[in-house]
């Protein structure tokens, strides 16, 4: 009997067939051999397989890692880096922001057709290159330009209405602007009296610290090198080249020796400390005055201060440096460190926002050397910022004020984002003791060597310096001279100090009272007549 193929029996129809198959299929040995399945069973992976899929992953974790790395933790080096040159872009992408001097516009922006969207530009830009600064497509950013730079270029979160939306979409804002504290008839003034002569003015508002004239000369056009293109670079090289080194700002960024300026900080010293308390009383001082563990005599410019028992008023009239340099060290060096101090002196941080170079009265010495910097010389350094704190601090009945440059910070539509407000440096000395020194000054411009800085219709205070340097003070004496002035019969504040550096000119007579007084004069006048 036939059997039946489609039947179920064993070895005959489907059932018979589906065992047979499956009873010669291959099966995978345990080396993972075989018909090329994986380890397991798993079909298609093979240990070359496994391996490549796993380095892949590593370079993944790898690549995630560097991506955070770079753009969380090294975000900010990243940004500050000057190569970065998404930076620059993002900076002339728009208009930057204006720096302002009262209702003007000093500054603008036009576009530029290049690589750059817009560059900067300067009105009058000689006159405030030492205020503004520069702003460079290529050379970066300088004094105001730079401190401020976030808030000009747009990038200030304080610019922003949603702050995280806009780093979200990476939106930015309009620049803001900065509005000064300069005061343009002084500034004028102050450049114009400088004229061709190397030096620098600072004029500040005693009572508030605000900055009224910041100039140094000789001087730029910081609008000259703001694009990127040849006549940029060959602009900046020929500004790099010059000798007379008309970018360094010499208000802030240039100390010189005081000379006898620096008298006004040792006759506050003198009376602070009650080494005197009579400024018409003989001082007791010896003439001559031998500095102390040497056998050489401190010279005095004057016959008139050739004799001893000098008084104080006497000799800062006359400016005898034997009697300033004997009360310095009667002084001793702490008080005299502490002193020169409290007008800004070894302060490394005394930002206006700009920073200046440090101020320096040495911290160790011997009672010679303290002698010879009692009248401003051997390693005193002074900027004329910090020389104009010393003759706002005195006008001020001796509460000296934190110097600002800046009155207020805005959005591009006007509304305050920042507004400074006065704040106090030090009391250098008592109310009693200021008056005194205040007197001092005045009989200096009334009847000794500040009579060129006589006002009529004006109180005028002030101390002549003239500062020897170079090898055996062979060099060009600076020609210093530090004043405040307000009208006659006033019994407020005076509204401006002032502090005048020439350190290079052509005059045959090389003293404070010649060359720095008229200086001083013309932006007292222009405050007090504005």
């Amino acid at each position: 009997m036939a059997r039946d193929r489609t039947g179920t029996g064993p070895g005959s129809g489907r059932g018979g067939d589906y065992r047979q198959r499956f009873r010669s299929r291959p099966r995978p040995g345990r080396n993972g051999h075989g018909n090329g399945n994986g380890p397991q069973g798993l079909p298609g992976i093979s240990v070359t397989g496994r391996r490549a899929g796993t380095f892949c992953l590593l370079l993944i974790v790898a690549l995630c890692v560097q991506a955070t790395r770079v753009q969380v933790f090294r975000a900010a080096e990243l940004n500050r880096n000057p190569a970065n040159q998404r930076l620059v872009v993002e900076r002339y992408s728009q208009p930057r922001g204006d720096i302002r001097v009262g209702a003007d516009t000093v500054t603008g922006s036009v576009p530029t057709g290049g690589r750059y969207d817009y560059k900067r530009t300067y009105t009058a830009g000689p006159l405030y290159a030492a205020v503004t600064g520069y702003s460079s497509q290529a050379y970066g950013n300088s004094q105001l330009e730079g401190t401020e730079d976030a808030l000009l270029s747009g990038i200030d979160p304080r610019l922003a209405s949603w702050a995280v939306w806009d780093a979200v979409a990476r939106r930015q804002n309009p620049g803001g602007d900065v509005h000064t504290t300069i005061d343009r008839a002084a500034q004028e003034a102050a450049m114009r009296a400088l004229g061709d002569q190397k030096g620098a003015v600072v004029a500040i508002e005693p009572a508030t610290g605000r900055i009224l004239a910041l100039v140094s000369t000789p001087t730029y056009d910081p609008g000259s090198f703001a694009g990127a293109v040849s006549a940029d670079q060959a602009a900046w090289n020929r500004l790099q080249a010059d000798t007379d080194q008309p970018m360094l700002n010499r208000a802030l960024r240039q100390t010189y020796p005081p000379g006898s300026t620096f008298k006004v900080v040792t006759a506050a010293a003198a009376l602070q400390h009650g080494v005197v308390t009579d400024i018409d009383a003989p001082t007791g001082a010896p003439y001559p005055y031998v500095l102390p563990g040497t056998t050489t005599p401190l010279p005095n410019d004057t016959p008139a201060c050739n004799q001893p028992g000098q008084s104080l008023d006497a000799a800062m009239v006359h400016s005898c440096n034997s009697v300033l340099g004997h009360l310095g060290v009667q002084v001793g060096l702490e008080g005299m460190v502490a002193m020169a101090e409290n007008f800004g002196f070894n302060d490394a941080r005394l930002d206006v926002p700009v920073r200046p170079v440090r101020s320096v009265f040495d911290t160790e010495m011997d009672r010679a050397q303290l002698a010879l910097s009692s009248i401003g010389q051997y390693d005193t350094a002074a900027t004329p910022l910090v020389m104009a704190m010393v003759a706002a601090g005195i006008a001020d009945n001796g509460t000296v004020m934190r110097p600002q440059l800046v009155d207020r910070l805005t959005r591009s539509d006007g509304t305050t984002v920042q507004l400074m407000q006065p704040t106090a440096y030090r009391q250098a000395v008592t109310p009693a003791v200021a008056g005194q020194v205040q007197r001092l000054m005045v009989d200096v411009v009334e009847t000794g060597t500040g009579r060129n800085a006589r006002i009529a219709g004006a109180v005028v205070g002030g101390k002549t310096g003239t500062a020897q340097h170079g090898a055996d003070n062979g060099g060009t004496p600076y020609a210093w001279f530090v004043s405040w002035a307000k009208p006659a019969g006033s019994v407020a504040v005076p509204p401006v100090a002032v502090a005048v550096v020439i350190a290079d000119s052509n005059a045959t007579d090389v003293t404070g009272g010649g060359l720095a007084a008229p200086v001083a004069r013309a932006v007292m006048q222009a405050v007090l007549s504005g």
